[in-house]
């Protein structure tokens, strides 16, 4: 897999941090699930977060927290042993499979006009994330930014005049960009987008159906 487009160095650092909302939190953790150089990192950056907790002020155990914790360690598993039954590889990263479970084809799809899908994540906070299934070719309506959207492809691929952006790559988009992205003609395109603002579309049909899908 080739990944061209990234989240920004700042993004990253706030995840490390734990200081980015759930639904930015969601979508740098898919991607860096699927991209080697972002996961690096980020791990680099959790590495620096240990150390400088290292050079921090230490707090005092419990008495019996080392032995409390040999306990629970030696302590005999519950239950039946677990079969691990290899799965096929699924489209959504396993960060997401947490909120929609592993199979795309039970995801709960709402429409929204011109074939475009969508599946509202429930997260936490004022941010909105949500799942994307475009048809093969079609375009989404001409559109600009109140705030922030990241949007992740996790199937096939989408253009604007910002460049294509493939499985794996991130758009960021703020209030400076108008786009009107377009899913590649030889694919349906999946991707999982985040937003902390409506969008501000030029069609007064789409600002008209804003309220009733949430966009």
């Amino acid at each position: 897999m080739s990944i061209n487009h990234h989240l920004s160095e700042g993004l990253i650092l706030a995840y490390a941090a734990g200081s980015l909302p759930e639904a930015y939190s969601l979508i740098a953790a898919a991607h860096i699930s699927m991209c080697d150089d972002c996961r690096a990192a980020a791990t680099a950056y959790e590495a620096l977060g240990g150390a400088v907790i290292d050079d921090g002020d230490s707090a005092a155990l419990c008495q019996d927290s080392l032995a409390k914790t040999f306990a629970r360690i030696s302590a005999p598993a519950l239950g039946l042993p677990v079969v691990v039954t290899p799965k096929a590889p699924s489209v959504l990263p396993a960060p997401l499979q947490d909120y929609l479970g592993a199979r795309l084809e039970d995801v709960k799809w709402r429409n929204v006009g011109m074939g475009v899908r969508q599946c509202v994540l429930k997260t936490k906070g004022s941010q909105t994330a949500r799942l994307l299934h475009i048809p093969a070719g079609t375009a989404v309506p001409d559109h600009g930014h109140g705030g922030l959207e990241l949007t992740l492809v996790l199937k096939g691929a989408f253009s604007d005049k910002t460049g294509r952006f493939g499985v794996g790559d991130v758009e960021v988009a703020d209030q400076s960009v108008e786009h009107t992205p377009v899913a590649d003609p030889d694919m349906d395109c999946i991707c999982l987008a985040v937003t902390d603002a409506p969008l501000r579309f030029k069609s007064f049909l789409q600002r008209a159906l804003q309220p009733f899908f949430g966009i």
